[in-house]
């Protein structure tokens, strides 16, 4: 989902993955909410419940996500409001990048972001309106669409798909989350109406393509991408948006159509296909899975495991992972752009390190994450921090600091960073009817066990270049 250069514009996650291999805190419910703004308020860690953080904990997200906010403040073109895939790191000006991709995924984190720098008076409220305003009218009127779907990469400042890129299903799916978010946000009539009619616009079951799973997009030479959404990975947002639309519906019953493959590796098991770890995240960052599940599984508690697999899959690989050092997730590598990480074991995972992997699980595995990441500036941080956070990757024995940041990879620790801190997108999202409604017409009902589930005694690890082999079979009701 992030071009990786001006020759690899063309290139997503999901092409990326498929070409490797690949095809808070509580036990009530909605517990993340109550214990979070507890600790956004709460000045030293001994007053908080043990799982919360401490004060220079939260001042450390409090950077990350101001630095964060202000990359989509700056690296997005003033009149269309399209927000740069990419964009140098090392900048002391702030002014717009060199670059000329925009990501639509981008420009959906984008959008939630400045909610969260307005609430937190990062910028001023004038300029964040305008941002917004002008990014929703110039996707409504200007930017080209496919039955209300987007291109995934586009000329920053004219909206102009580039050459060979697809109209994208997940990715229009990201960007609208931002523009409900928007909408929830603002009380504002203009930004309610435009948002409302970007939602509205799109045709759903155009995309579907006669199937019952969504094809992952459409070339305008070629026509519908064959290979579709029908595992369980960061499609639930594509999904229950399409569900929840008032305008062109898909039936509910297209919740029960995409597997749920069961991964195992060492104690642990949970859903998942063979992706990196950031598909435990994308969907989480908008919608709330807390404290509710379906028929399948309680999808909060499974991304809470999920990642602590993925702790254990690095620390056992034997090259260079430690408590203060761990997490990848798709993300440029020294000789370009890659979706690597696991289990199981997927691209070349060499002892770099992708502060996002663990910037997204913040809610997840509150403390622990936290605790890589401040590690990471502490240690690094004169050449892996820059003016937006941290560089997307790095590999300090190899002395190879990315002298880039990515839209997308920034966004998701922005978002959730927020979320473990106070909920806001959470509860700012949920706000949306759309979100709600199908999320109750899918059966999520409120989980009679907590979210945080134990965590199992590890024991022996399997070796990573042993991978563990998922099922493809949908997992029996429960």
């Amino acid at each position: 989902m992030k071009a990786s250069s001006s020759t690899r514009e063309k290139i997503s996650r999901r092409t990326a993955t498929r070409l490797l291999g690949g095809t808070l805190l509580s036990s009530i419910a909605a517990p993340h909410i109550m214990l979070a703004q507890q600790a956004s308020t709460t000045p030293t860690a001994q007053a908080t419940p043990s799982r919360l953080l401490s004060a220079e904990d939260l001042q450390f997200l409090d950077d990350l996500e101001r630095t964060g906010c202000l990359y989509f403040a700056e690296q997005s073109d003033p009149a269309s409001g399209q927000v740069l895939d990419r964009a140098s790191n090392k900048t002391t000006t702030g002014q717009l990048d060199s670059h000329f991709a925009s990501s639509i995924a981008a420009t959906g984190f984008g959008l939630t972001a400045l909610c969260i720098a307005d609430r937190r008076g990062f910028l001023p409220n004038a300029r964040i309106h305008n941002q917004i305003i002008n990014t929703l009218d110039f996707h409504l009127n200007k930017m080209p669409n496919v039955h209300g779907f987007f291109y995934h990469f586009n000329d920053v400042k004219t909206g102009k798909p580039l050459i060979n890129v697809e109209v994208s299903s997940i990715d229009t799916a990201i960007f609208l989350c931002g523009v409900l978010t928007c909408r929830a946000y603002f009380n504002d009539p203009r930004i309610t109406d435009l948002a409302t009619q970007l939602y509205n616009r799109v045709d759903w079951p155009w995309m579907l393509n006669g199937g019952k799973t969504f094809s992952m997009g459409w070339h305008t030479e070629t026509g519908f991408i064959l290979t579709r959404w029908d595992h369980y990975s960061e499609l639930m947002m594509l999904y229950l948006l399409a569900i929840g639309s008032p305008t062109h519906p898909i039936p509910p019953e297209s919740w029960n159509a995409f597997t749920r493959p069961p991964m195992n590796f060492g104690p642990y098991t949970y859903i998942s296909g063979k992706d990196p770890l950031f598909i435990h995240q994308y969907s989480h960052a908008w919608f709330d899975f807390a404290g509710q599940r379906d028929a399948y599984t309680d999808y909060f508690a499974n991304s809470i495991t999920a990642t602590r697999a993925h702790k254990s899959f690095c620390l056992g690989l034997n090259r260079g992972y430690t408590d203060d050092y761990w997490g990848v997730s798709a993300s440029d590598w020294e000789h370009g752009y890659t979706a690597w990480g696991g289990p199981p074991l997927m691209g070349p995972v060499d002892g770099s390190v992708v502060p996002c992997a663990t910037a997204g699980s913040l809610p997840f595995l509150p403390r622990e994450c936290v605790r890589v990441l401040r590690s990471l500036r502490d240690t690094y941080g004169k050449d892996a921090w820059g003016r937006y956070g941290f560089c997307d990757a790095f590999h300090p024995s190899l002395h190879w600091y990315d002298p880039d940041v990515l839209g997308i990879d920034l966004g998701i620790s922005v978002l959730m960073a927020e979320n473990l801190r106070t909920a806001f997108v959470w509860e700012t999202f949920m706000q949306n009817k759309e979100p709600v409604a199908a999320m109750k017409a899918c059966g999520f009902h409120s989980s009679r066990r907590g979210n945080y589930p134990p965590a199992p005694n590890p024991g022996p690890v399997p070796s990573p270049s042993q991978p563990a082999t998922p099922s493809t079979n949908r997992p029996s009701r429960s």
